[in-house]
């Protein structure tokens, strides 16, 4: 949604405001190709002094309805189970990447308590400084019935390179962007990357059909205060190369097809 602003003396068009939605209400008019836009003040609806100098474009509405739908529409709940995923795999490597161990003494039935227990305390301190020591590698040497374990060793890492493509394919597929461009290298073929740039340029084309209108309207505005024919034409330059080269070959076979057709009809008529 933005608004027109003339200069003071009415002669053209002097900025252009984004106007805020929250400070606005869209509805329905009795026609249904047309939006009844009004201010919102104190929770009323006011009518607009200057409704012709709105300008509203609308992406992709619901059926039966004016306003658009946010093309990040149904993304936080995706970015939401991705954000679980890695901060699930962040937990996961704290507790299995950085090995813990666990060091059981089991001391002979004919060893006396106090003196068992000297021996785990000294075992204790010894393993510590063994397993702190990060300048060189200690060995660590113990007497007696000691078992070493690590610590969650029978727990395998799980496998998320599943769920996360799924949930960056779902991305993909919202954005309509070829995964190229948000780093993902999921195209193995100059075929694919070319069907997928080719879907990029039909996104940027639809966008360009919803914006068309607007410009229109702005520079016929401007025109229509400055006194001068308002009739207006919006020429889009072509999107990459790319394009205009298969724009080039579609028109060369257009022309090579009605050659052909001009041929046979000169046949016909001899």
């Amino acid at each position: 949604m933005g608004e027109i602003i003339p200069y003071t003396d009415k002669s053209g068009v002097g900025a252009l405001y984004n106007t805020p939605l929250s400070a606005l209400s869209i509805k329905q008019s009795e026609n249904p190709l047309q939006a009844n836009i009004s201010a919102k003040l104190d929770g009323a609806d006011v009518p607009l002094k200057y409704p012709e100098r709105m300008v509203f474009s609308a992406l992709n509405p619901p059926s039966g309805e004016i306003k658009g739908r946010s093309i990040l529409e149904g993304l936080p709940f995706v970015t939401g189970v991705l954000l679980k995923i890695y901060d699930a795999v962040g937990k996961n490597f704290d507790r299995l990447g950085n090995l813990r161990f666990a060091v059981t003494y089991k001391p002979d039935d004919n060893i006396d308590p106090n003196t068992a227990r000297e021996i785990a305390s000294n075992m204790a301190s010894q393993w510590s400084e063994a397993m702190g020591n990060k300048n060189k590698i200690s060995d660590f040497i113990s007497v007696g019935n000691v078992d070493i374990k690590v610590i969650g060793s029978d727990c395998n890492m799980m496998d998320t390179q599943i769920p996360v493509r799924q949930m960056l394919e779902q991305i993909v597929a919202k954005l309509g962007l070829p995964p190229f461009i948000l780093g993902l290298s999921w195209s193995t073929t100059e075929r694919m990357s070319k069907q997928q740039a080719d879907i990029l340029t039909g996104e940027l084309q639809s966008y360009r059909l919803i914006l068309t209108p607007v410009i229109e309207k702005i520079c016929s505005s401007h025109l229509k205060m400055c006194g001068l024919n308002p009739n207006v034409k919006v020429d889009w330059s072509n999107i990459s190369i790319q394009d205009e080269v298969e724009q080039a070959k579609a028109q060369l076979l257009r022309a090579q097809t009605e050659n052909i057709r001009t041929n046979k009809t000169n046949l016909h008529e001899e």
